[in-house]
């Protein structure tokens, strides 16, 4: 299917169709190449320099600094295109871009101090220039390996030293690795008469060949193998304040406020869940290259499964654009709510429709030689990604359908809480800070 066939273009600007189209212009290659990848674990290079020089490394970066400017919105369709073709592209060209994201709208929240605003300005005028002016790639790996981020200050720590700081830590799923220019890192300050607190959460853009960073670990998953998510160590690296991607303590000041850019990981997905569906249509038609014409759909039972197919995509998708082209930084809570239920619906959505397209096109399809075997795999993996997991979402949902937000955090709970990245009121969090 086409774009066009799934979006109201009415609602979309010009400039947004115009990357649309160049996606699917570049597509059918990201989907030839997906197999050797996926059969490799191998990073799809080529696909990033095909993506630099059509200028979607650029693509949320504000115009003032060369950028393209794209809402959340424009970007969730974008990411979306790229995971019709290649999952594991549209999955490590999240991480890229909401390294942007971060620079770009945490500096537009409202709640932060003129203090905080005057040093950010200054972080956006060393880091931006990085991707416009030299193409340079960014990851962005959080997860540190059977720690919650999300309920607790991150482990990976820094500490003030002549001139900058120094990290140590470890980073686990760390995609991109070996083949970004730069890690954000994020990490908590540690000071020596104070326990860490999420108020002293640091992001620092580290250069690849930075003296103490080593990339280690086999990567060998069941599914995204193209994001080559391998570990990375930090002993005693080296930062200065030129490394800064934000001020201390604003990752976490706006991380429940802003929560749409923490569900960043549902794009690739509801592109691999189309993908479910158009190669299911292919092959019951006959289309599907290298393979007999044969015409599959005579037989009633797979007609009725492609049309369950195609009713699940459409909410899915239905719920998640409209949620992601509301987007904005202090929402309500009904467009939270929304937001948390798309996540759900689209990380879950997509092992469903891999899974019907396999009971639909049968025992042939799931041969290596074409895609739904890969795409079936792929499609496992998102609902188990922090921040927002399939189980904290159910969480966070059921928690703001029957309690007030001033009750959440009174509410005890058997195992470790992953609120921390829960959204609350503005009033709420401004009262919060103040105590």
């Amino acid at each position: 299917m086409n774009f066009a066939d799934y979006y109201d273009l009415s609602r979309f600007r010009p400039e947004h169709i115009a990357m649309l189209e160049k996606i699917n212009a570049l597509g059918p290659n990201f989907a030839e190449r997906a197999p050797q990848h996926d059969k490799e674990a191998s990073f799809p290079t080529k696909n990033y320099n095909d993506l630099r020089e059509a200028g979607f490394l650029k693509l949320v970066i504000p115009e003032e600094f060369g950028g393209m400017g794209f809402s959340l919105g424009e970007y969730a369709t974008i990411g979306a295109e790229i995971g019709k073709y290649c999952g594991a592209t549209a999955l490590t060209f999240n991480m890229h871009t909401s390294s942007m994201m971060w620079l770009r709208f945490m500096y537009e929240m409202g709640n932060l101090t003129s203090e905080e605003r005057a040093a950010f300005k200054r972080m956006r005028e060393i880091q931006f220039p990085k991707v416009v002016n030299d193409g340079a790639i960014f990851s962005q790996p959080i997860s540190e390996g059977g720690v919650n981020w999300t309920s607790e200050p991150i482990k990976t720590n820094c500490r003030k030293v002549d001139g900058g700081w120094v990290i140590n830590g470890f980073k686990k799923f760390a995609s991109l690795a070996g083949n970004c220019e730069y890690y954000s890192i994020v990490c908590t300050e540690h000071f020596d008469d104070k326990e860490p607190a999420h108020e002293d959460t640091m992001d620092f853009a580290v250069h690849k060949d930075s003296p103490g960073l080593s990339i280690v670990g086999d990567w060998d998953p069941i599914g995204m193998r193209g994001t080559v998510s391998r570990d990375l160590i930090l002993k005693d690296v080296f930062v200065s304040e030129d490394d800064l991607m934000m001020p201390a303590g604003v990752f976490g000041k706006t991380l429940s406020q802003w929560p749409h850019m923490m569900a960043t990981l549902s794009p690739a997905y509801m592109g691999v869940a189309q993908s479910a569906y158009d190669f299911t249509v292919e092959y019951l038609r006959g289309d599907t290259p290298g393979q007999p014409p044969i015409d599959r759909r005579v037989y009633p039972t797979k007609r009725a499964t492609v049309g369950k197919m195609f009713q699940k995509l459409t909410e899915m998708r239905s719920l998640w654009i409209n949620a992601f082209l509301e987007a904005k930084p202090f929402p309500s809570k009904a467009e939270v709510m929304r937001i948390y239920a798309a996540q759900y619906a689209v990380m879950e959505g997509v092992q469903e429709m891999a899974a019907l397209a396999i009971r639909t096109c049968g025992g042939q399809s799931m041969l290596k030689s074409l895609p739904l075997e890969r795409i079936y795999r792929d499609s496992r993996c998102g609902a188990l990604m922090l921040p927002y997991t399939t189980e904290i979402m159910e969480d966070y949902l059921s928690m703001m359908s029957v309690y007030d937000m001033n009750e959440v955090d009174k509410v005890n709970s058997e195992t470790v809480s992953a609120r921390v990245s829960m959204w609350r009121p503005a009033e709420y969090a401004q009262k919060t800070e103040a105590a």
